[in-house]
């Protein structure tokens, strides 16, 4: 999540033994990112690792419909990758990707490591976790991610708004949510949990009644949105009465 210190000892040996680290750029707005992955390896290699930049496909959000886009993203993002890869190590070897977050939740690097399977690129793919958006989120605000007994639903704030809020649902985690969707539920039966660039220097919290909160929370992504020019926010949802 940007925070070296939040590396596994295990993520720290795999950098240091890939033989080219990439590091995607996202345009100027994005810099921090980049800049980001730069400081981490800085901070954990021990050994002279090239790395290599690379300027990451932008998504058309106009063309066709939300998942014909991302798709054709996708591909174009694998055709780069294959690229990159190739002109780095022409006669194979290991390439690091450092993934802002968990790549099995809401991330998409994994299916487009497939794309190069898929496409007859001869490599293997090596996953390697570590903490997730909303383990530190909860951790920063002292809170269970479950009330007792009960379960969590992970979803996005394109579901929430579409879908409403699900039938027997307690607790709510919403990632990817640039319209802030909270806005679509009565306030008065919620407490909701928000942060934004967990885990690093910058990062904000705040929590309360969403009827209290909400307000301020949607004045506050606005302002450190301008401010860093990218946010990556994430908040949890309770309905108050199932509380414990």
């Amino acid at each position: 999540m940007g925070n070296p210190d939040h590396l596994t000892t295990q993520a720290v040996r795999e950098l240091n033994q890939a033989d080219v680290i990439l590091v995607p750029k996202k345009g100027s707005d994005k810099a921090d990112l980049a800049d980001l992955r730069r400081q981490i390896c800085n901070k954990v290699l021990q050994q002279s690792v090239p790395i290599v930049e690379f300027d990451l496909p932008v998504r058309d959000s106009t063309s066709g419909t939300y998942l014909d886009g991302v798709n054709d993203w996708h591909a174009a993002i694998a055709a780069t990758w294959r690229r990159i890869i190739r002109q780095a190590l022409p006669d194979g070897g290991t390439v690091a990707l450092m993934i802002w977050g968990d790549p099995a939740l809401y991330d998409s690097s994994l299916r487009i490591a497939e794309r190069l399977l898929n496409a007859g690129m001869q490599v293997q793919i090596h996953m390697v976790p570590g903490l997730t958006s909303f383990q530190l989120l909860t951790a920063a605000h002292c809170i269970p991610l479950n009330t007792l007994g009960g379960a969590v639903m992970i979803t996005t704030g394109r579901n929430l708004r579409d879908e409403g809020w699900p039938e027997g649902c307690e607790t709510m985690v919403v990632m990817l949510d640039g319209g802030c969707a909270f806005q679509t539920l009565e306030a008065a039966d919620y407490n909701i949990w928000w942060g934004a660039y967990l885990g690093m220097d910058n990062q904000i919290l705040m929590s309360g009644a969403l009827a209290d909160c909400g307000n301020q929370i949607i004045a506050k992504r606005a302002q450190a949105r301008q401010e860093h020019g990218w946010i990556m926010d994430l908040y949890l949802l309770r309905k108050r009465d199932t509380e414990t």
